[in-house]
């Protein structure tokens, strides 16, 4: 009998109680990833910092390669070491706009399971 009760009442729930269980959920899921989003902000930093930085010193290193080898009125080193940032400029571009799409994408979704229910 116990049961059948049970189950009747979460059958009859208010559309204010599903939107408070929602947003409950929901908070218990951020509160319980607040370490995990930190580090990932602290690792995201890092893998933008290192994707300019290896393009602009591999540009810089053959450069000053070409330059020794290869004498020239013009700097390579210069040269390879603007297109190198250039390379590494768009390299970070392209991940964090990968990376907002992605938290868009995550926002839009819970968005739409709150209008579900």
């Amino acid at each position: 009998m116990k049961n059948n009760k049970l189950e009747d009442t979460s059958k009859t729930k208010s559309p204010i109680a599903e939107k408070v269980g929602v947003k409950a959920a929901r908070k218990s899921k951020a509160r319980r990833n607040v370490d995990q989003r930190v580090w990932f902000g602290l690792g995201m930093m890092g893998l933008i910092g290192w994707s300019v930085v290896v393009p602009t010193l591999l540009g810089a290193a053959l450069g000053i390669y070409l330059d020794d080898n290869y004498p020239n009125d013009r700097s390579w080193t210069l040269a390879l070491l603007v297109a190198g940032l250039a390379i590494g400029c768009f390299n970070a571009w392209h991940w964090v706009s990968k990376e907002d799409q992605a938290i868009s994408d995550e926002q839009q979704d819970m968005k739409d399971v709150d209008k579900d229910k």
